[in-house]
């Protein structure tokens, strides 16, 4: 019940839309019962032959309730799925909202299918929320409460037998169906995410299983983990079955107890003739509103497995925030200086960074070289705040990062990294990323910057080429060197460049960081790197080893790099 509060919280449904839903949804199945009790009392009352005009209210009814029911139930499908989606609107956006401050440093622990498994597949499971766990047990409640007064007023013993078979029907079956699916549900949710974890996975790798002979690996762990889904799904359509025989059972007893017990009425002579069938037939029609239940208790149970999933990053608190009272932007062309700064991720017992100092004076070139896992990439990660130091500090013109917003911490860097994404886009729109008013000149200018411009030009479609999921159809240099360029155009004062020759021969890699560092003009640069390109023209060399920095002359690290 806690985790369904925090996910209606999370919903935020609007009371009168619920209500409304719930009116229509009453009155669809009131009117479903009705036309079923009404017709058997004409069925009944005819049989005895009586005056044609006595029978003409009853008519109405009939005629009433069979055109009443059809439009009722239109008007509840329209309602209920108009607030499910709305729901499902507010959830996602708030999930992205909640999530999005924990990239990318708080999300490293997650595999990408699963993130991707929980962001669309456990999200859209949500939809379901009013649909599966508000709607049919409070129309089932409205409606079962109406049939047993209703009863009550014609016999009520009768009414005892059909509250009793309401409540077998509408609480204890869908109890023993959720219980039976709860850990179905959770196990369901883990598999799906565990299976688009191997597909995405395999369809990332697919060109080095195929090298290296692996690809049946892969397609066997594939198929394990989808046999383990179809086995649990196999295993929620028999509990499905066992839950839905019993409903039936249940409403045929309570049907033929209200039966029986209004025959024994009728031979008393305290009961006319023709309510007998008419009463087993409301009893009958009344289970029309907890038909439903233990299919709802079985998806209800995955629902919240799924919102469970949900939840779990949703009450993630970012480690880095905000303050209360921002300072104001910082300097058009500031200072920025690591402090004593020691810093790790989650709860590592070493840390990456171990009281390192760095500054970086307006217009001037820094090299931070180092081998792979030193913890370059980490200084990168403090500078945008994507991670905040365990000790020391990060600071822009003397204030401390913190005291900014991320916002305006994040407008002073451009960054270029070896992992860039490169959006499955148009040239155009991957650049206006840096800056979307951007007009197609200035995206001219950046590209010729990065000597793009003159392939960009020859190309059919020039900016609008679309350029493949991550880059595909671009050349490893002409993926660089458009990641580059959509930093140059940021027009950043401050250019990070994490490992921007990674994945390049030496001689593109040569000239692609003659003409990164032409175009970058007076701006203040920082280069990650482990190779020597470019070195030669850095202000100052740095070595990062252990989470530890040293000075060195660029010549001896060009050497030890080559």
């Amino acid at each position: 019940m806690i985790t369904l509060r925090r996910l209606l919280a999370l919903a935020g449904m609007p009371a009168g839309r619920v209500g409304l839903s719930v009116s229509l949804g009453t009155l669809a199945v009131g009117f479903g019962i009705a036309l079923m009790t009404t017709a058997g009392y004409l069925i009944s009352r005819a049989a005895e032959h009586p005056p044609i005009l006595s029978l003409t209210v009853t008519i109405v009814a009939v005629r009433f309730f069979g055109l009443a029911r059809p439009i009722a139930r239109y008007l509840e499908r329209l309602a209920s799925h108009d607030l499910a989606l709305r729901a499902l609107g507010r959830i996602r956006a708030r999930f992205y909202t909640r999530i999005e401050p924990l990239a990318p440093a708080e999300l490293e622990s997650y595999r990408r299918g699963d993130l991707l498994a929980r962001m669309v597949g456990d999200v859209d499971a949500l939809q379901g929320l009013y649909l599966r766990g508000i709607g049919p047990p409070l129309v089932a409640l409205l409606t079962g409460t109406a049939c047993v007064v209703a009863t009550a007023v014609v016999l009520p013993a009768a009414a005892g037998i059909l509250a009793f078979g309401l409540l077998l029907g509408g609480i204890a079956i869908p109890v023993l169906a959720g219980v039976l699916a709860r850990a179905a549900g959770r196990r369901q949710a883990e598999a799906r995410g565990e299976l688009t974890a191997e597909l995405v996975e395999l369809l990332r790798g697919a060109p080095e299983l195929v090298v290296y002979g692996r690809e049946e690996d892969a397609a066997a762990r594939i198929r394990e983990a989808d046999a383990e889904l179809a086995r649990l799904g196999r295993r929620d359509a028999l509990l499905a079955g066992l839950a839905d025989a019993l409903s039936v059972l249940v409403a045929g007893l309570t049907a033929a107890g209200v039966l029986a017990v209004a025959v024994a009425a009728h031979d008393s002579g305290t009961l006319d003739r023709v309510l007998v069938a008419t009463l087993a037939l409301l009893a009958l029609a009344s289970f029309e509103a907890v038909a439903s239940l233990p299919a709802t208790a079985r998806e209800l149970s995955a629902l919240l497995a799924s919102g469970r999933r949900v939840l779990e990053l949703v009450d993630r608190t970012p480690r880095v925030g905000d303050p209360v009272e921002p300072a104001p932007p910082p300097a058009a062309r500031p200072a920025v200086a690591l402090e004593k700064v020691t810093a790790r991720y989650g709860d590592e017992e070493e840390p990456v960074l171990a009281g390192i100092d760095l500054r970086l004076d307006p217009g001037r070139r820094i090299a931070l070289v180092g081998p792979s896992g030193a913890g370059k990439t980490t200084v990168a990660n403090l500078l945008l705040r994507f991670l905040d130091p365990e000790a020391g500090r990060v600071t822009i013109s003397g204030r401390n990062l913190r005291e900014y917003r991320q916002r305006d911490v994040r407008r002073t860097f451009a960054l270029a990294g070896q992992d860039a994404h490169v959006f499955d886009s148009t040239i155009r729109e991957n650049l206006k990323l840096a800056r979307p008013s951007a007009r197609d000149d200035e995206l001219d200018e950046a590209l010729r910057r990065v000597r793009l411009g003159e392939w960009v030009a020859s190309l059919p479609d020039g900016l609008a080429t679309r350029v493949g999921e991550e880059g595909m159809e671009l050349s490893g240099g002409q993926r660089q060197r458009l990641v580059l360029a959509r930093a140059l155009l940021a027009d950043a004062p401050v250019l990070v460049l994490d490992e921007p020759t990674a994945h390049l021969d030496p001689a593109t890699a040569e000239a692609l960081m003659e003409d990164v560092l032409d175009a970058a003009g007076e701006r203040t640069v920082l280069l990650i790197t482990h190779r020597p390109e470019g070195l030669e023209r850095m202000d100052e060399t740095l070595v990062l080893d252990e989470g530890r920095l040293t000075q060195a002359e660029a010549a001896a690290v060009t050497t030890r790099s080559s």
